[in-house]
């Protein structure tokens, strides 16, 4: 599991844009980067520098990276399978992401952030189709039920919009995954895959 040590509102301002890595405290007034929004350290103050363009897919890795708290072998394995399949590399991408178990469990709305729901998955707070799970990286697929065990220690998120390929089940009070998301589902995603792409196709 990706482990981020020190502040996470560095990443935040290092990216030029909210990654949503504390929950409710980046939709509150106590968000650092309202406050201080240009890059952390004394180059922060300067004059930005126009990227070139490995610079700016650099970035845009980086920010992927940061957002789902992956690290770079991992990552990078993302991308080597979804350069092999068959169909558009970028959605291949973006599907492999967003089928992670904690990806799911964040979308569901039962955690307030992704490192929230790495966290208590590796508690065993939820099961996948009546089995225990502990591994935030599972990959899921269409059809698979993500439950939770107790809902006494979950801090359910408020104010979330459910995708359109997960189905919740407000009587059962589960999450189901009902189909592989598309790029047009991604219309305001944080992060440009096609520069992902071209950055590990050099």
């Amino acid at each position: 599991m990706a482990i981020t040590n020190g502040p996470k509102c560095r990443l935040c301002r290092r990216e030029g844009a909210k990654l949503y890595l504390k929950g409710t405290k980046c939709e509150s007034d106590k968000c650092i980067f309202n406050r201080r929004p240009q890059a952390p350290g004394q180059q922060g103050t300067k004059r930005k520098r126009a990227l070139s363009d490995y610079g700016k897919q650099l970035r845009e890795k980086q920010r992927a990276k940061r957002i789902y708290g992956i690290l770079e072998r991992q990552f990078r394995k993302y991308v080597d399978e979804s350069l092999k399949t068959r169909g558009v590399s970028g959605e291949i991408l973006m599907q492999k992401l967003e089928t992670r178990l904690d990806n799911l469990v964040y979308r569901g709305g039962f955690a307030v952030s992704r490192p929230q729901a790495r966290q208590f998955i590796r508690s065993g707070f939820f099961t996948v189709n009546g089995k225990a799970v502990r591994t935030p990286s599972q990959q899921l697929k269409p059809g698979d039920i993500i439950k939770p065990v107790t809902f006494e220690k979950l801090h359910l998120r408020e104010g979330f919009v459910l995708p359109d390929w997960l189905v919740a089940n407000v009587k059962e009070k589960h999450i189901k995954f009902a189909r592989k998301p598309m790029l047009d589902d991604f219309q305001e995603q944080l992060v440009n895959v096609q520069s992902i792409i071209e950055f590990y196709s050099r």
